[in-house]
């Protein structure tokens, strides 16, 4: 029996590897398994170059458990290993300078994992005692078994094994029993080796028999060897790609459509990418791509890979150029993540460009869809407007659909300020804001519907993005200010006549928590309603936007202020105005009020009740 050091310089290396190196225990298994998968892999690789001349039999990868000895064991029928290839892959962990190197990525250490050999050592993490059973493919070759306690100690020594190939077998220690749990070691694998290229077998399948599951003869295979990503997408159907969509999230809608990425230059990505239907919050639905090396699992978090926009999206990347043990620093800092971000970024313009001009009326159907996409893309991807407002759509109130220039040729002549500046009315709401959009398309103006999650931040991003130009939600002020053509008329009342009417309003105003009332007297003409509220586009965009960022709390603990505009040209604030004794003024100024409120959705509680009563009164 051989015994020896294992080739680093301090006795650190493994509290590192079992403490700092993974931020996940469970990783070990991924690890193990790849490794399982390599070995199978290159032996596939020498037998069809000629080197390996022998029969290949079973090129399956096999975990078993022994709840009795506390063992997990990873079997695999590949290349195997001499007792030279051991000291020189496993006992010589390749890098110099160990206290050097543990002080430098203390902190970091995920970072550079892959980059020394390190995988099989998260063994480490989870077991008191690792053995490699292993006999290698090459002609005459003794099998070996070499033992390790967690020390730097380690034997090796000859023994009998019949076949060639390895195995990984690890003695759980007393704080991870968990990792000897049948469903446990199932939910791995089911999680990192759902599409591993070489079978991954566990156990015998099971089936319903006299009252219970029990074992068939049959292997309980993990994974699909061949995924659809991994084929040409000539050779796939719309139905495969909405069956593999099934397979990777079985409760989900059916997707709006997929994109196939795959590309050979200048790095290696495959995978498809889904537009999901979404439902209500953005972040709900993030972290839905999964990310693989190889076809090996590594993460869901994938926001440093894909822009921040496209993590709404679901589906699977696999590029062997990002490596295999992530961190956020490292890949933050990898010019290979930064390429392949640009170029989803890129693909996903291109497919989107690509069904609006195939069949716009199917993109018009599917935009209440897509636009969350869109406009999260346009709002946090500097460059992506460029080619997103080729197909970024604007809809009116009538479902008639636009592309900004369309639109913008539209309303030019009619919607142009004094000033020259461009003004694009909106509602958020369509039938509460109803009165206003009517008043509006009186002056034959154009009305956008804007009531998606982000059209809130979006119609600002819309103003820096076209020149002169203002979005105006209609009830933010009375018809004429909005669209301002001239100057305004000045009131033909007197001071003293003005501050007599007002008082019989302000008397009649609400008490409403965390809202005021600002009144002030305009002339809109007869036409128009005696008593219009609107409220300040800017701060009506403030408060809203606080409600979708807790650091912009201040405006959201500011009270809510409405204009109350007294339409001095109607008939009945005029008959107030002539301030006849015998009248009850008040009651009239405050079922004017009511009525102005009740348009809003501002009357509730008692104070609908008396309105209610109120209005009776007046009809009997």
């Amino acid at each position: 029996m051989q015994k020896g050091n294992i080739g680093v310089t301090t006795d650190n290396i493994f509290p590192v590897i079992k403490k700092f190196l993974y931020s996940d225990h469970e990783i070990f298994l991924r690890e193990v398994i790849s490794n399982a998968v390599d070995a199978t892999q290159k032996l596939k690789t020498l037998a069809s170059v000629g080197e390996y001349k022998g029969e290949l039999g079973e090129m399956a990868v096999r975990i078993s458990i022994d709840p009795k000895e506390k063992t997990l064991t990873i079997s695999d029928c590949g290349i195997g290993m001499t007792a030279e290839e051991i000291d020189k892959y496993i006992n010589q962990i390749a890098f110099s300078g160990a206290e050097e190197f543990l002080e430098k990525y203390k902190n970091d250490a995920n970072a550079i994992i892959g980059h020394f050999g390190l995988g099989f050592y998260s063994t480490f993490m989870v077991s008191k005692q690792v053995d490699i059973i292993t006999k290698s493919w090459k002609d005459s070759s003794e099998a070996v078994k070499w033992s390790c306690d967690g020390s730097p100690e380690y034997t090796i020594e000859k023994i009998e094994k019949e076949n060639r190939g390895t195995d990984i077998v690890l003695h759980i220690d007393d704080d991870n029993q968990s990792f000897l749990e049948e469903s446990k070691i199932n939910d791995l694998l089911k999680k990192y080796c759902k599409f591993l290229p070489v079978p991954i077998i566990f156990g015998k399948k099971k089936e319903w028999k006299d009252s219970k599951y029990q074992e068939t003869e049959e292997d309980n295979q993990i994974n699909d060897t061949n995924p659809a990503w991994t084929k040409k997408p000539v050779d796939l159907t719309e139905d495969d790609y909405l069956k593999f969509y099934k397979d990777l999230y079985p409760m989900s809608e059916d997707p709006l459509f997929h994109i196939h990425l795959n590309v050979d230059y200048p790095f290696n990505l495959t995978g498809i990418l889904y537009f999901p239907k979404i439902k209500n919050s953005v972040e709900i639905q993030k972290n839905k791509i999964q990310l693989y090396c190889n076809q090996v699992y590594v993460t869901d978090s994938v926001e440093n890979i894909v822009p921040d926009f496209l993590t709404l999206l679901h589906g699977v990347i696999d590029s062997p150029d990002i490596p295999l043990n992530v961190s956020r620093s490292y890949l933050q800092s990898d010019s290979n993540v930064k390429k392949i971000s640009s170029h989803i970024t890129k693909k996903v313009g291109d497919r989107l460009m690509e069904l609006f001009k195939e069949d716009r009326k199917k993109f018009e159907e599917k935009w209440n869809d897509l636009k969350i996409f869109i406009e999260y893309g346009i709002l946090t991807e500097e460059k992506f407007w460029d080619k997103a407002q080729k197909f970024c759509l604007l809809n009116n109130v009538d479902g008639q659909y636009y592309t900004s220039d369309e639109y913008k040729k539209l309303i030019t002549e009619n919607q142009t300020d004094k000033d020259g500046q461009l003004i694009y009315l909106y509602t958020s709401d369509k039938d509460a804001q109803n009165t206003y959009i009517n008043a509006a398309k009186e002056k034959g103006y154009d009305v956008l519907l804007m009531d998606g999650q982000l059209d809130v931040h979006f119609v600002g991003k819309l103003e820096q993005l076209f020149e002169k130009t203002k979005f105006v939600r209609v009830d933010s002020d009375v018809i004429d200010n909005l669209i301002v053509k001239k100057e305004k008329e000045a009131l033909t009342l007197t001071e003293e006549q003005q501050e007599s009417l007002k008082k019989v309003f302000t008397d009649q105003l609400p008490t409403i928590e965390k809202t005021e009332f600002k009144l002030q007297l305009e002339n809109l003409g007869e036409k128009s309603l005696p008593i219009v509220i609107t409220q300040n586009e800017f701060m009506r965009r403030m408060q809203e936007m606080s409600a979708m960022n807790p650091g912009m709390n201040f405006y959201g603990e500011m009270p809510i202020t409405y204009s109350m505009v007294i339409n001095t040209g109607h008939s009945l604030v005029k008959k107030i105005q002539e301030n006849k004794p015998e009248e009850n003024l008040g009651e009239k100024a405050k079922q004017l009020i009511d009525l102005a409120l009740l348009s809003n959705g501002l009357l509730k509680g008692e104070a609908l009740t008396n309105f209610v009563k109120r209005s009776i009164d007046l009809i009997d």
